[in-house]
């Protein structure tokens, strides 16, 4: 039989919330973490809001979670992963392992891009003094080292994987690590993806790029608005989503909470353009297609789609046409909904941390909203799940899609169902 593969573990560390149980709250509740970017590096910008990470109403501290040799070494996109990863393993726990079991975890964490201010604070000393660069520089910027110290510091001995794929990367890092497991490379997996790229740099880079939304820099929480007819482009995040991927009847045998399962994995390329999906949605379409194909499912099974959506004008509108497409006359009986509204596109770190609430969408069978959805495009009349959860109607077993896409055209798509023991 083949190997079955269950979510055990969830740890979340984001713009909505600094744990699990915060940011889903948050999520169902429709508030948002978008808020204004403030400081002289920012004031000429053309957009200036962000997800940034908050805790008590200030600004998130590290110093409080590492020591300062610890930061020395760890950069901000690694030190959100592996906050993110302590509380994953506690919730599954998957801790105290012997030496036996350390061999059969392993870990997938990617991130979609460096950290640009680290960049420019090192390019700044080297122009003072060679002496001056960090040893630590090259380790702290590389994209692998998240799932490097996730694996040093708890010892697995598997897989040490690390995806960059923009912003398909958290979603790729979790159906690599199914695929490993249902081949038996591994029993247990630590996965998701990590991100700290707010900066002058990044925000500066993508507005060249008119990437971000720029309409609504007095009104942050407003400017992230998926499927709505005022998007006008995505808003930045920062933070990290780990999950605990593991093997079903291996969960069993430890009594292990099981949050939902993993039924199929599907990756395309667009082959089109560097920044902008094909006008025909055919990339998007092939990978829902390719994860429904592989977890034996007929579109009509599929009830619930947690979107891409970044609040493009002409991504939000794409994603519309591939999911009409494929779905035709059942999509009347679907729900699609884009968190990012709340949170804002976390780039290398959004496919992980939305197939988190689309886990628990799927457990809780409560629809998460798509904030400040408030008229589409007249092509654009899917149910978004506007403003306001929705209970998740389903005749059977509830089954979801959660998309995540990125530049160079790579396109992932992961198939998540509830748990049931058939």
């Amino acid at each position: 039989m083949p190997r079955r593969v269950v979510i055990t573990g969830m740890g979340v560390l984001s713009p909505v919330g600094t744990n699990l149980k915060s940011a889903w709250v948050n999520i169902i509740a429709g508030k948002s973490g978008i808020t204004k970017l403030e400081g002289p590096s920012y004031e000429k910008l053309p957009s200036r809001v962000a997800g940034v990470i908050r805790e008590n109403g200030g600004n998130f501290e590290l110093n409080k979670h590492f020591s300062k040799s610890e930061l020395r070494s760890t950069s901000t996109a690694i030190a959100y992963a592996l906050l993110a990863a302590k509380e994953a393993i506690a919730d599954s726990k998957w801790d105290s392992l012997n030496d036996k079991q350390k061999l059969h975890t392993g870990v997938a964490v990617g991130m979609g891009m460096v950290d640009l201010h680290d960049v420019c604070e090192t390019n700044a000393a080297l122009c003072k003094s060679y002496n001056q660069v960090s040893p630590f520089f090259v380790p702290r910027i590389l994209p692998n080292m998240a799932a490097g110290q996730i694996s040093i510091k708890y010892g697995f001995r598997g897989p040490n994987h690390s995806v960059s794929t923009a912003c398909a990367t958290g979603a790729h890092a979790i159906g690599d690590s199914f695929r490993f497991i249902k081949n038996g490379d591994a029993d247990v997996m630590v996965c998701g993806g990590t991100e700290a790229c707010i900066s002058p740099l990044s925000i500066a880079a993508f507005c060249r790029l008119r990437a971000l939304s720029t309409s609504f820099n007095d009104n942050p929480e407003k400017a992230s608005r998926p499927f709505d007819k005022k998007r006008d482009g995505f808003v930045m995040g920062e933070g990290s989503a780990i999950l605990v991927v593991e093997e079903l009847e291996h969960a069993l045998s430890r009594d292990a909470t099981i949050y939902a399962e993993i039924l199929g994995y599907g990756l395309s390329g667009d082959a089109s353009h560097l920044t902008a999906p094909s006008a025909d949605g055919s990339g998007a379409i092939l990978a829902m297609e390719r994860a429904m194909k592989d977890a034996g499912l007929k579109p009509t099974d599929v009830t619930y789609i947690n979107a891409h959506a970044t609040s493009t004008p002409l991504g939000d509108a794409i994603e519309t046409k591939a999911i009409k497409s494929i779905f035709k006359e059942h999509v009347k009986k679907m729900a699609v909904s884009s968190t990012k509204g709340a949170h804002g596109h976390l780039l290398g770190a959004a496919g992980n941390l939305e197939a988190v609430f689309t886990v628990k969408a799927v457990q809780e069978g409560i629809l998460p909203p798509t904030v400040n959805l408030e008229s589409t495009d007249v092509d654009m009349d899917l149910n978004y799940v506007p403003i306001k959860q929705q209970k998740w109607i389903s005749d059977g077993r509830r089954i979801a899609l959660k998309n995540a896409f990125g530049f160079g055209g790579t396109n992932a798509c992961l198939c998540i169902a509830e748990y049931n023991n058939k």
